[in-house]
């Protein structure tokens, strides 16, 4: 079992910058698979940006070229780096880990990030 703790959530401006970060404890992390995914209000939890235990990343269309996901196994901790922030981006942003053998899954509390002038 892991533990998530997510951090770096703020108010920010359009175009402005955030990095998030999600510090696992618990379990042998460099073993899971992590996501980011983020809740707008009224609407249902989306896939932001993924990280295998390999370093192979994927993203949401809608964000492709401004956020980078990152891991650094050596801290237990995952990083989404958004940049060109919109105020569509505006949403509670989850950490996600899961473990391929079992697909079982595992989510922090979440950190709210806002993007308004």
């Amino acid at each position: 079992q892991v533990q998530l703790v997510e951090s770096g959530g703020g108010l920010v401006q359009p175009g402005g910058s955030l990095r998030l970060s999600c510090a696992a404890s618990g379990s042998i992390f460099s073993i899971y698979a992590m996501g980011w995914y983020r809740q707008a209000p009224g609407k249902q939890r989306e896939l932001v940006a993924a990280i295998t235990s390999g370093g192979s990343t994927n993203y949401a269309d809608s964000v492709k070229g401004r956020f980078t996901i990152s891991r650094d196994n050596a801290k237990n901790t995952v990083y989404l780096q958004m940049n060109s922030l919109k105020p569509e981006d505006t949403a509670v942003y989850y950490c996600n880990a899961v473990l391929p053998a079992t697909l079982n899954d595992y989510w922090g509390q979440g950190t709210q990030v806002t993007v308004s002038s």
